[in-house]
């Protein structure tokens, strides 16, 4: 009995697993992906036209849902969730295209995006090539006209591209880093409903305004830009010369290239011959009233890379740094751009105090950061990073004591307690044995300089005075181990206590310094500061560049922009 009760048990469960694969197989079978859309849908009947756009619409979209976004080799929608929804919710009825014509509110996006490089965008990110072509096609040509499925592409790519350019005129194309300060309050129904807000108004360039940074220098550069464009010849494209010089077969095949594109080489392929290189610089440098030296150096490097091509993507970048900043900056802030070496005090939209600035090397760069400055201090005592003490002091140290001495530093344990630097064995320590503080004594010849401003980050940075005044004559100041050194800390002090007479009367400050009295002063309100990276603003009426002092543009223009079509 129990024998026969086990296999029909058995018997039971083969048929169930049967059953389940047999229903999983004709799940599978019934699941079939979307057709491939129409190519060519020739309506006769012009009445007849909406109707068969929108049933292409809607085989399109399901098509392109399915496969990722794509349609075919050559249109790839960016945002095609909000196509969808836009469609949808109109039951596929066409939006910018009735019977045989496009209407106005079409034409006057398709103008918004022939002019996108204005904004520092690309026109080829928004379909316009394909976008003309097709108008073209459906303007001049009778069977054109008749294509359902010609007008419904239109359709797809003028909604796409105005959900891209939304985006990016909102919140641009760079990545959040660590001082994106802009919160992103725009969710899906907020993009869907710029699109309501478009058909209703009509007005594509007031709608596109509002989404951008609310930042005056944001629209001088915008305006800079603008004028610039109008003043030179259609942008090219040319190869960027990297410099200092790593040699190899890629340098030699861009500085080929680079140099054809000037036409001073024959053809940008060929073998390497120095003496073919070396004429085609010389004539270069002859051309550009440069120094001959048949070599590339760095001014030639520059010349080589001072077309206007670069000059629009460094440009888009500083567009696009705007758009991390909040939308409205504080009443009062002190703002210090790197690659500019200047630093400046906004009060009330106005700039009124600006002051030549020393920032950090490369290897020791000013780090980006937001902040509050809190005090500062007359007569400050400097306590030497670590890494200082490792890469720089400690091979001076070994090598003689007095270099503690001859820098005005003293070594101090934990309880500050001033040590004897001839007692300690140098060589046993290291960056992971080291109990001690260097610290450098307050005084004219103090590194700090006789003021320092704090404000709390967690780089250990700060602004001060410098006891080395004479390097604000240079024109390259990214000098510095990573503060930021004014040249007119005087006046910065002075604008912090400025409405607190009682506590600091005029000449207080200075009466402090001159007798190289240490004070803490605090008590302010707290004046935010940013420190921030932008090579290029609107200065006069026109666009002045700064030195990409540590490559950061050019970063992210091989990330972003080498490669984008003109």
């Amino acid at each position: 009995m129990k024998k026969c009760t086990s296999s029909g048990l058995h018997w039971c469960l083969l048929i169930v697993v049967l059953c389940c694969f047999a229903c999983h197989g004709r799940g599978k079978s019934t699941v079939k992906p979307p057709e491939k859309p129409k190519e060519k849908d020739i309506v006769e009947q012009p009445e007849a036209l909406n109707v068969s756009i929108g049933r292409n619409l809607q085989s399109a979209l399901e098509f392109i849902l399915a496969s990722g976004g794509v349609l075919n080799d050559s249109i790839d929608l960016a945002k095609d969730s909000l196509v969808n929804n836009i469609y949808q919710k109109r039951n596929y009825e066409p939006v910018w295209c009735s019977q045989e014509k496009w209407l106005p509110l079409s034409d006057s996006l398709f103008e918004f995006i022939g002019h996108a490089k204005e904004y520092g965008l690309f026109p080829a990110d928004y379909h316009y090539r394909i976008l003309k072509n097709i108008r073209t096609q459906t303007t001049e040509d009778s069977l054109a006209q008749k294509d359902a499925a010609l007008w419904s592409r239109g359709e797809l790519l003028l909604t796409d591209a105005f959900f891209s350019m939304c985006y990016d005129l909102r919140k641009g194309r760079l990545p959040n880093d660590s001082v994106t300060l802009r919160k992103d309050t725009m969710t899906t129904r907020s993009y869907l409903n710029l699109f309501d807000s478009l058909q209703l108004a009509g007005d594509v360039a007031r709608l596109m305004h509002t989404l951008e940074p609310k930042h005056a220098a944001y629209d001088s550069l915008k305006s800079g830009l603008k004028k610039l464009l109008r003043s030179m010849e259609p942008l090219r494209r040319y190869t960027y010369i990297s410099y200092p010089v790593h040699i190899s077969a890629e340098y030699y095949n861009n500085l080929r290239q680079r140099l054809f594109e000037e036409g001073l080489m024959a053809s940008p392929r060929g073998n390497m011959d120095t003496t073919v290189f070396k004429t085609a610089i010389s004539r270069y440098q002859k051309l550009k009233g440069l120094a001959e030296t048949g070599k590339l150096n760095a001014n030639t490097a520059n010349s080589l890379n001072n077309t206007n091509w670069e000059k629009f993507k460094r440009i888009a970048i500083t567009l696009d740094r705007y758009k991390l900043l909040p939308d409205s900056m504080p009443a009062t802030y002190i703002w210090v751009n790197i690659p500019s070496y200047k630093m400046r005090i906004v009060d009330s939209g106005t700039v009124i105090m600006e002051s030549s600035v020393i920032v950090g090397q490369p290897k020791t760069r000013t780090p980006l950061l937001t902040s509050n400055v809190a005090n500062f201090i007359t007569y400050p005592q400097w306590t030497v990073p670590w890494s200082i003490i490792f890469t720089e002091m400690m091979p001076k140290i070994l090598a003689s004591t007095d270099y503690l001495r001859k820098q005005n530093l003293m070594v101090v344990d934990k309880n500050d307690s001033v040590m004897n630097p001839d007692s300690l064995n140098w060589r046993k320590y290291n960056k992971d044995n080291f109990p001690y503080l260097i610290k450098q004594r307050q005084g004219d010849d103090n590194s700090l300089g006789v003021l320092k401003f704090n404000f709390a980050n967690k780089y250990m940075v700060y602004l001060h005075d410098t006891n080395a005044r004479w390097l604000f004559t240079k024109e390259n100041r990214a000098l510095s181990h990573g503060c930021v050194r004014i040249k007119e800390f005087m006046k910065l002090a002075d604008f912090l206590v400025r409405n607190d007479s009682l506590r600091f009367p005029p000449d207080t400050l200075r009466s402090w310094i001159s007798r190289r009295e240490k004070h803490v002063v605090s008590g302010f309100p707290r004046v935010p500061i940013f420190i921030r990276y932008f090579t290029c603003e609107a200065k006069n009426g026109s666009i002045k560049f700064y030195d990409d002092v540590y490559g950061e543009d050019r970063i992210l223009s091989q990330r972003y922009f080498d490669n984008k079509p003109l």
